[in-house]
């Protein structure tokens, strides 16, 4: 009797050690769509941070590229906290900058991989440019939640690992004309996929026009 007690006991104790497994969560499906029905790429849907919702907490790293005189991607979607790196795989030397209040920062002329990333701590949206190109555009967007998705060139996106539960879905995109925290959709998440369909209007878009002829190079 004794000795099924202690390995009943013994059995529970290293039960009660196992690492727990994580819930593997659910998938909210997104389509952002313009005011004439067109797909919009590059906008960023995600779910409102809230009850049942954790917080940012990102410790790893993200690449914003720089090829062919242009960043890659347009639009970079991170979590509070991720450091960034910025790569130029052109053979002519770029200058990274941004004004944007989340994240003021100046990387000068470099090739190559600067030794350090930029850490994005705060949420928001932050511009890039480059001092050299003025042509180089391109938005990170820093979000204080981990469940977020970039649209393809089909206006679709796929969020998963969302938690059960009743959610509130919004999307940015650079061109939006309303605040993002008007976009909201409810959306439920449960066994089934949950589905969140916007329909938002674009701003005109404005670039400065890169010159006619300008030619790029790349290090193989």
């Amino acid at each position: 009797m004794r000795r099924a007690l202690r390995l009943a006991l013994l059995l529970a104790v290293g039960a009660a050690c196992l690492p727990a497994r994580p819930a593997s969560g659910g998938v909210v499906e997104a389509t952002v769509q313009d005011d004439k029905g067109k797909p919009v790429e590059d906008a960023v849907v995600y779910v409102a941070p809230g009850a049942g919702v954790p917080a940012a907490r990102a410790s790893g790293t993200a690449t914003m590229d720089q090829w062919k005189q242009e960043f890659i991607p347009y639009v970079l979607a991170i979590e509070v906290g991720t450091a960034v790196n910025f790569p130029n795989k052109d053979n002519i030397r770029h200058h990274v900058y941004s004004f944007s209040s989340p994240k003021k920062f100046e990387l000068p002329l470099y090739i190559g991989t600067p030794a350090a990333p930029v850490v994005f701590d705060k949420p928001g949206v932050v511009v890039l440019g480059c001092n050299i190109h003025d042509w180089m555009v391109a938005y990170v967007y820093v979000l204080p939640t981990p469940h977020f998705a970039r649209t393809g060139a089909d206006g679709r996106a796929r969020i998963e690992g969302v938690p059960a539960g009743a959610h509130e879905i919004r999307v940015w995109h650079p061109r939006l004309r309303e605040a993002t925290e008007k976009t909201g959709r409810g959306v439920t998440v449960g066994p089934a996929p949950g589905a969140a369909a916007f329909a938002i209007g674009l701003k005109r878009e404005w670039r400065i026009p890169r010159p006619a002829g300008s030619r790029y190079e790349r290090n193989d």
